[in-house]
């Protein structure tokens, strides 16, 4: 791992001081998604609420480092405490907001944090629209939205392995069974990644309306060229109440209700399974205690079932401790957070240490967090599964498994394969 290192201006896109923040309420826009401009997409939306973002204010691209959180909270700080804010809605993502997405592993840069120029979002019945520039800006309309660019699907897309063929992933999570089983760690997660080359470029809008329409009941979301739809919710926050729903082990949906539901019953009494998503809880109960006066975990995991696969799900409630100035935003509940044992593994840093050896790649941040928080230090994140990496006409995918002492290779090659179809789909059709 590299040193840390400070964040420097040559990191940044510096608006100049004083932003100037206008939020208004407007009547329901519909579909959010339909609103983005153009490819360059900032999203967070579930079952229709969320929110969506173009343009940029501010921006901020992170270097490696443990200190990445902490280095980018304290720039987002610095641009909201010197905004010049009118909020007609006072709400948690009304006023200035920022989207980021973070790199899973310290030791690679990459996390970058952004400030949208335009806002547009929609949560319990009310929407708003956020508008914000610097000083040398000239001032808009705030309450007029742009025409939509059509959006374009490429004609052709070739697929092809990643870093690891699927022979190689397979030796990958047999080594790490052999080093569970000798006591190096208990659960390690191992990620594949998959290429796609288009016919022309892969606009993030077309997979995230894709996504959206047939995961209604995941976060669609996008920054910075990541864009996926994740089951997980990391952390939210809504003053001092918080939430987070810990998912760790899967199963397949059935072909008929009967089948659907004998899968289930497998996932909630196989050992393995519930052995991994009992890493994830305790993970997360350790480190939400000391930052909450209360904190409630469900006793027992329930299936969240998904279009196309079923987890083991706890949910987890809390209030925040300590005087109001003093609470984490929900960007320092997600750093707290990162990495559990959902995505990294137990002990963490044996984990993280197979990760790098056996993987041999930079997962970027795909299992990072990636999520949105406002001034007030509300907000939502999750973990960037289920997602792609797009650049131009290509496209990274990203898909991982839990291992541990009963995982099976060609089992875990299955899971695999099936946590990559919703983004390969949104690709292709």
């Amino acid at each position: 791992m590299g040193p840390d290192r400070a964040v420097t201006e040559s990191d940044q896109h510096l608006p100049g001081p004083g932003l100037a923040v206008a939020t208004v309420e407007v009547a329901d826009p519909g579909d959010l998604l339909a609103r983005l401009p153009g490819p360059d997409a900032l999203a967070w939306v579930r079952r229709g609420d969320g929110l969506v973002g173009w343009g940029e204010a501010a921006r901020l691209t992170l270097p490696a480092g443990t200190d990445r959180f902490t280095a980018g909270e304290k720039w987002l700080r610095e641009q909201f405490d010197d905004a010049q804010v009118a909020d007609e809605v006072g709400v948690p993502g009304s006023g200035p907001v920022a989207f980021g997405s973070f790199t899973f592993d310290p030791a690679c840069e990459g996390s970058v944090l952004i400030v949208p120029r335009v806002l547009l979002a929609r949560r319990h019945g009310r929407s708003w629209l956020t508008t914000i520039s610097g000083p040398a800006d000239t001032p808009g309309n705030a309450g007029q939205l742009p025409a939509a660019r059509p959006v374009t699907a490429p004609a052709e897309v070739r697929w092809s392995d990643g870093s690891l063929s699927a022979p190689q992933w397979e030796q990958a999570v047999a080594a790490a069974v052999a080093a569970i089983r000798a006591g190096q760690l208990s659960k390690v997660v191992l990620a594949r990644d998959l290429q796609a080359t288009a016919s022309a470029p892969i606009d993030a809008r077309m997979l995230l309306a894709r996504l959206a329409r047939r995961y209604p009941d995941c976060y669609t979301f996008s920054c910075s060229g990541l864009v996926g739809a994740t089951p997980e919710l990391y952390i939210r926050r809504e003053g001092e109440q918080v939430t987070s729903l810990v998912l760790a082990g899967t199963a397949p949906r059935g072909g008929s209700p009967a089948e659907d539901d004998a899968l289930g019953a497998g996932l909630l009494s196989s050992a393995k399974n519930v052995e991994e998503h009992g890493y994830a809880v305790a993970d997360v109960r350790a480190a939400l205690e000391p930052l909450c006066a209360e904190l409630a975990v469900a006793r027992e995991p329930a299936l969240l079932r998904l279009a196309n696969v079923q987890h083991l799900a706890t949910g987890v409630t809390g209030v925040l401790g300590g005087p109001p100035g003093d609470r984490p935003s929900a960007l320092g509940l997600a750093a707290a957070l990162h990495p559990t044992p959902a995505v990294c593994g137990t002990p963490r840093g044996a984990a993280l240490a197979m990760i790098r050896e056996l993987e041999r790649m930079d997962r970027g941040r795909y299992a990072g967090p990636v999520g949105w928080v406002d001034a007030a230090g509300n907000g939502e994140w999750g973990i960037a599964l289920r997602s792609a990496h797009l650049d131009g006409p290509r496209a990274r995918l990203f898909a991982g498994c839990g291992i541990v002492a009963d995982s099976d290779p060609a089992a875990e090659l299955a899971e695999a394969q099936a946590k990559f179809r919703p983004v390969q789909q949104a690709i292709d059709s």
